[in-house]
C-alpha cells in the first residue's frame, strides 16, 4: 500500500493511503483500524503499531489515518509507540510503499442500529469516534448523536474543524467540547463548551437519560472512569462499548483479574528462540514474558484485538478473555494453564 503522505507537518496529522496496484480495498466498519508492520530503519526487526481508521467506510480508494507525533522521552527513544510516530512523521515520504493489514477490530459502529449514539473520545484517540460520526452523517441516518470530546487544552485537539462542520451539517448531531487545563488563550477564545473532566454529572445533565449506545475511546485513565461511571448510571453493559491500544488496556478489558486457570510455575517454551521460561503470575501476559526475556513476538495493539501476536500453540493450554482460532494464543493476554510450548 502506499502513502499519499502526512497532510501536515503539525504534531497531528493525516496520512492517506491508497493501493499500490491499484484495484479495491477491503471494505471496513467505521471504527475499525489498520495494522502497520514499518521497516524502520536501524531497525533489527519490523517495529507493529495500530492506528485506527479515521474517515468513513464510504471513501472507497483509500484509507486515512491521523497520528500524533510522540517525541520521546529521554531514555526511551526504543518505545514503539515514538518510534512509529516519528518515521510517519519524519522519514515517510509520498509514494513510499507499507506494509498493512486489512482492517480489523471489534470496536465499530453498529451500522443496522437506529437506536440515539453518545460518542465520547479523549484526545487523539477521537479517530475511531470520528469515523463513526462522518458514516453517520454520510449515510443520513435520523439517530440522534451527541459527540463528546475530552482534552487538556486546544493544544491536544484534532481534526477539530471537520468535526465542526459534521456537526453543524446535521440538526440532530450535538457535541460538547471539554478542556480540563486550558491556556490563557483557550479561555479568551472560548474555545471550549465546559471546562473540567468528562464525568457522569455532566453526562446526566446533558443527556438527561441513559437510553443511549455509549461508544467509548480514550486513554486508560479516561476508560476506566467513563465506562464505571456509565454502568453506575444503569447503562446495559451491551450499551457501553470501548476500545484503547496499549499494555494498560488489558486490565481494563480483564476489570485486573489474572486469567482463569491460569497455573504459577509452569514451563514456557519458546521453540524457534530455543527458551525454556518459568511463568509465575507477577510475570503478566505471556507477550510480557517474551519482552521481558529477549523473544521476538510482533504485537500491535497488546489488547487482544488485532491478531497480531497470535503464535501457534505446540503443546498445552492458555486462558485469556478473548478466545482466538484453535491451536493458536494470543500472547498480549493469554496466561498458561500448564506447560507450554510455542512456535516463537
Amino acid at each position: 500500500m502506499s502513502s499519499g503522505g502526512l497532510r501536515t507537518r503539525r504534531a497531528i496529522s493525516s496520512l492517506c493511503l491508497e493501493p499500490h496496484h491499484g484495484g479495491a480495498l477491503p471494505p471496513f466498519l467505521p471504527g475499525q483500524f489498520l495494522t502497520f508492520e514499518l521497516q524502520i530503519p536501524d531497525r533489527p526487526q519490523p517495529v507493529v503499531r495500530c492506528y485506527s481508521l479515521s474517515d468513513t467506510p464510504t471513501v472507497r480508494d483509500r484509507y486515512r489515518v491521523t497520528i500524533k507525533r510522540l517525541d520521546p522521552p529521554p531514555g526511551k527513544e526504543d518505545t514503539p509507540g515514538e518510534l512509529s510516530s516519528c518515521y510517519f512523521r519524519d522519514v515517510l515520504k509520498v509514494g513510499d510503499v507499507l506494509d498493512v493489514q486489512a482492517p480489523n477490530g471489534g470496536f465499530h459502529l453498529d451500522i443496522q442500529s437506529e437506536r440515539p449514539v453518545v460518542l465520547i473520545a479523549g484526545g487523539v484517540e477521537v479517530t475511531p469516534v470520528l469515523s463513526m460520526l462522518k458514516w453517520l452523517a454520510t449515510n443520513e441516518t435520523h439517530r440522534e448523536v451527541w459527540f463528546f470530546y475530552a482534552v487538556r487544552s486546544g493544544r491536544d485537539i484534532a481534526l477539530r474543524a471537520e468535526i465542526n462542520r459534521i456537526i453543524a451539517g446535521n440538526s440532530h448531531f450535538h457535541s460538547v467540547t471539554l478542556f480540563s487545563a486550558p491556556t490563557p488563550e483557550c479561555e479568551a477564545a472560548r474555545a471550549f463548551d465546559r471546562k473540567g473532566k468528562l464525568s457522569l454529572d455532566v453526562l446526566k445533565e446533558t443527556l438527561g437519560s441513559s437510553n443511549y449506545e455509549f461508544y467509548v475511546c480514550g486513554p486508560p485513565p479516561m476508560m476506566e472512569a467513563i465506562t464505571t461511571a456509565l454502568e453506575d448510571w444503569g447503562v446495559p453493559e451491551e450499551d457501553i462499548r470501548f476500545e484503547e491500544f496499549g499494555p494498560t488496556s488489558v486490565k481494563t478489558v480483564t476489570h485486573g483479574e489474572p486469567a482463569a486457570g491460569a497455573r504459577s510455575g509452569v514451563s514456557v517454551r519458546f521453540a524457534r528462540s530455543g527458551k525454556t521460561l518459568t511463568w509465575n503470575e507477577a510475570d503478566g501476559t505471556l507477550l510480557e514474558l517474551a519482552d521481558a526475556n529477549g523473544v521476538r513476538v510482533n504485537a500491535g495493539c497488546r489488547a487482544g484485538n488485532c491478531g497480531t501476536c497470535t503464535t501457534a500453540l505446540r503443546e498445552g493450554r492458555v486462558s485469556y478473555v478473548t478466545k482466538p482460532a484453535e491451536g493458536t494464543a494470543l500472547l498480549c493476554i493469554a496466561c498458561p494453564e500448564g506447560d507450554l510450548v510455542l512456535d516463537a
